[in-house]
């Protein structure tokens, strides 16, 4: 079972019907019970940093979230994935879930169109259990005006608009995140989640 947790900011209908149509068994939640029996965990996001971090406090579910990501896959989709950051620079300095290293900003491209929305192509760095059975032509749909600025060990792929924007990062453990949404990625973004929800 997937927990796709629900706290009011996140695309959870669309990640919901992916699932589904890939038969993935899952269910949309707040409640930290059966967020801790799940197999395997998503947290989705749109809108701005500090709404979901406040919301995601208010909810309760920050420690909870915090611990499960240590023991069982997680997966951040868009802002979901920034929120995995240690923090973030929109509108205000706030502090994210600290489960990978980085930090969150805005797409520093004064001569490119922001947001960044649209077909990006993925760029592979190193090797990562949600690509598996993908090919080196894939790409994927992007709708984000902030970056996560990292090292390259959490960096899984990129891809580039300007310079190279983090679309797939991890702990190297428990931890994933897409900067894009894999829901709305035709068979390549099918193939990730399927990917993710075979990990246990």
């Amino acid at each position: 079972m997937i927990a796709i947790i629900d706290y009011g900011a996140g695309n959870i209908f669309s990640v919901k019907n992916a699932l589904d149509y890939l038969g993935a068994e899952s269910v949309l939640t707040n409640n930290r019970q059966e967020i801790e029996k799940a197999d395997s965990i998503i947290l989705p996001g749109v809108g701005a940093f500090p709404a979901a971090m406040k919301m995601l406090s208010e909810s309760g579910l920050v420690q909870t979230i915090k611990e499960q990501a240590q023991r069982k896959p997680f997966l951040g989709i868009c802002l979901g994935m920034q929120l995995l950051f240690e923090k973030s620079f929109e509108f205000e300095e706030c502090e994210g879930l600290s489960l990978i290293k980085g930090y969150v900003d805005r797409i520093n491209e004064p001569d490119l169109v922001i947001p960044h929305m649209g077909w990006n192509k993925l760029e592979f760095l190193q090797d990562c259990p949600l690509f598996k059975d993908l090919g080196n032509d894939e790409f994927v749909y992007f709708v984000h005006s902030y970056k996560a600025y990292c090292e390259n060990d959490v960096l899984y792929s990129y891809c580039t608009y300007g310079h190279n924007v983090p679309a797939v990062v991890g702990d190297g453990r428990n931890v994933f995140g897409c900067q894009f949404h894999p829901e709305k990625s035709g068979k390549t973004g099918l193939k990730i989640l399927e990917n993710f929800a075979k990990l246990h």
